[in-house]
Formats: C-alpha cells, structure tokens, sequence
C-alpha cells in the first residue's frame, strides 16, 4: 500500500533528515516517568527498564478515571500498576516502582521524592493529552489548563528547589506550530528571522495552537524558555506525532504489560481508530475531506525517541534543545483508502467536530532524531504491524462501544450543529468531492 500514501502526501509533505546531530547512547541513569501508567509512559517505562535505567513511574491514574467519567474503557484490558510491574519482574525485567501522585496538585510530596530519588532524568507525560476532551465542556478546557500548566511550573519549580542538576524531558505536541501556517519547512523549535535592524536572530517557532490541548503545550514551551534561561534548568521538548500501534517489544511479552488502545472519539488516534474500524467492519470515520497532512509515529519508536533524549541532555547553559518526533507524514484521506483497499471496508466522510482548514501541506524537519535511530517504522512497509493492531482488535472487540466511536467532543457551537448528523452508517451525499468543510485527525 506503500504508493497509495506515497502519491499525494509525499508530494504534499517532505521529510528532511539530513545534517542533524548524531546521537549516542549513554550510561544507564535513573528516571522518574511524570504519567507512566498512560499509552505513551508505560511502553516507555518499559523499554527504558529494558534498557537497564533505573525507573520510577509516577502518576496519579487520572486517565483511568476518565475512563469511569466518559463510560468507556481501553479496548484492551489495562491492569493496575501493581500486576503490571509484578508481572514485569516475572518475565525478568528490571524492577520498577510505582508511585501514586499528582504532578498538578501535590507539589510537597514532589519536591520530597525528587530530593530522595535524585533522578539524573525526569520524563514529563504527565498531561491530559486529548485535544477532543480539552473541548469538551468548561469543566474540561479548566482541567487541562490547570493540570498541564500547573503540573509543568510545579515540575520545574520542585527542580529548582531541589537544587539538583536533573533534565527535564517533555512530551509535547507537533500541533503547538500549527499546520500550514510556517510559509515552508517547519524547523526544529526554532525559526531564523531577520530583524527590523538587519540581524539575523533564531527565536522560537510562533505558536499556532488549535484547541485548548495544544494552547497548554505552547504555554509549557514558554515555561521551559524561562526556567532555562533564569535557573539554567536543562530540558528537551518533544514535538510528536499522531502516534499509532498498540504493543511494544516489551508489552508483548506478558497479557498483564498490554498496553492501552483507545478507540473512542476523544482519545483514539486517527490510524488506530481507522484499524480497529475496520477490524469490527465499522465504515471508517474521516472528518470532512480528510485533507489533513500529518506527523505519525509508531509507539515502538516513540519509546526509542525518548530514550534517546535522555541519553543525549543538553549542556548546562544550553538553550533548550527542541526535537520534531515524527518517523513521516500522510494525508487522512489516503490512509483511509489504503486501508479500504487492504480491508474492503468503506469510508464514511463525518462533518469535522473541530474547527480547522479542511486542506493543509505539511513540511517538517526531523533531522536529529532520524540521524540517530536510522529506519523508523514507516506506514508504507509495515503490513504486519497493521495486522497486529487489528489482530488486537478482533480478540477484544466485545469490549468496544460502537456508539462511543462517533466525536462526542466539539470545538464551538457551529460544529456542534453540524455534526448533529454524523452516524456510523455511511451517508450518501450530493455534495462534489472535497466541498464538506473540515477534515479532522486526533492528537
């Protein structure tokens, strides 16, 4: 299916991988993992236990509860921590510890484990990080702000008390730059400008968030320019991709390390979504035109990417090191059609519950991470880790909620009114290709 994504996104976005810095492994280290219960943190954890550091996951299992508040479950049957890490051992992983806490609120208890634990590393997933959700209600857009800004300045506060040399590793988002919107290649966090005065000066890429969600991850990227600047706190900020897959080579190991798989219309990411879809013989759900280009990345390599920043930490004094953690990008609509192609499945063309253009080109550059891990795994090669997704699918399919596949989560009013009308069976429409306003992913 390799050409059906390449034809039009390869055209549309253009990866650049070339002169970036090469990066090394380093010496096994300890780290705390902020959220190391959720999708992203706990195959990391994993893998980084894998890799003989030292690990702490830290989390407060709020995503567990949002789970019990949307009447929604993970498609996959996630174990509490304490099974996790006892069958981690079992199969003869490094031990890990758990640590129930909130980043946001308990900032005393923190500030203490951070000066008992003098991690060399802290990893910083602990985020609500459904866009979707943050627009769900007032209740929501207050609880990401306050849970994603104020876990961070907590964050970076307890390490400037704590007086320790540690570096802060942050997962954000490739949506803080917006789609589109860069005039060419979008850079590695910071953009070469030329000033009133004639001087040429590198200053951070413009923020150009899309919802609450992403606004969250620009104010933290604002947070970390300042901690660095005034307290020389060392950080690197991740901007990733729409991630897809589901296991790890450490989740596969034991059912009890399966790692979560969303598939509702908060937290499921597009691909993911597109697979189990089409798994369960649901019509794929595409917002709009699906025009959307965008950054993917598989969890396999989102693990390898945050191991490789904490094995390589900016010098004491140096401006915060910035990474796009992207292995490609793809148009929606033609991930869609590769995947009707393979499946036979159809494609149901939504009105978008976001509200955002309906078409975009997308150029990024992700020279440091490529130059470092080589191949990543890639849409166009990867039939077999399709296979694996929807394999997962088909076991725990009973689990699924059909209903809770459509977008319950809407950008404003207008959206809200026009997606009054989506349903799970495809809708014929005599409306021309491509004049659907809006073409929507998940991130």
């Amino acid at each position: 299916f390799g050409s059906n994504i390449a034809g039009s996104s390869k055209r549309a976005a253009t990866l650049r991988a070339s002169n970036g810095v090469k990066m090394m492994a380093g010496e096994n280290k300890k780290v705390l993992v902020l959220g190391g219960d959720g999708f992203c943190g706990w195959p990391t954890s994993l893998h980084l236990a894998d890799k003989g550091h030292d690990v702490v996951i830290v989390d407060n299992l709020s995503r567990r509860n949002i789970d019990t508040e949307m009447g929604c479950d993970s498609l996959t049957p996630i174990q509490h921590p304490e099974t996790r890490l006892k069958a981690w051992e079992e199969v003869g992983g490094r031990a890990m510890r758990f640590v129930n806490l909130d980043v946001a609120k308990d900032y005393d208890l923190l500030l203490a484990l951070i000066k008992a634990e003098e991690p060399d590393a802290i990893v910083h997933f602990a985020e609500q990080r459904a866009a979707p959700y943050s627009q769900k209600s007032s209740k929501t857009k207050r609880y990401t702000v306050d849970n994603n800004v104020g876990g961070t300045n907590s964050l970076l506060a307890a390490v400037v008390e704590s007086e320790l040399d540690i570096h802060v590793i942050h997962l954000g988002t490739m949506g803080v730059y917006g789609y589109g919107t860069s005039g060419g290649e979008i850079p590695e966090g910071y953009l070469k400008v030329t000033l009133p005065d004639g001087n040429d000066k590198e200053i951070l890429h413009p923020a150009y968030p899309g919802s609450v969600y992403h606004t969250t991850k620009c104010l933290d990227a604002l947070l970390f320019q300042f901690y660095n600047k005034n307290d020389q706190i060392r950080t690197t900020d991740l901007h990733q991709g729409i991630v897809w897959g589901t296991n790890t080579p450490q989740t596969i190991k034991d059912e009890r390390l399966i790692n979560r798989f969303d598939y509702d219309g908060d937290y499921g990411t597009v691909l993911n979504r597109f697979l189990m879809q089409s798994a369960m013989g649901v019509p794929l759900t595409v917002y709009g035109t699906g025009g959307q280009t965008r950054g993917f990345i598989h969890i396999t390599d989102t693990c390898r990417c945050i191991e490789a920043a904490i094995n390589n930490p900016p010098a004491k004094g140096d401006r915060v090191e910035i990474f796009n953690q992207i292995a490609e990008t793809a148009r929606v609509r033609d991930i869609a059609n590769m995947i009707q192609k393979q499946t036979g499945c159809e494609v149901n063309f939504l009105n978008n519950p976001r509200n955002e253009d309906a078409e975009n080109e997308l150029e990024v550059s992700n020279a440091k991470f490529m130059n470092f891990l080589g191949d990543m795994i890639q849409l166009e090669s990867q039939e077999g880790l399709f296979e694996e997704v929807q394999s997962v699918t088909e076991r725990y399919k009973s689990r699924c909620i059909p209903e809770k596949i459509l977008p319950a989560s809407f950008w404003n009013k207008k959206t809200a009114k026009a997606c009054e009308t989506n349903t799970l069976e495809v809708q014929k429409s005599e409306a021309a290709a491509g004049e659907k306003k809006l073409g929507g992913v998940f991130m």
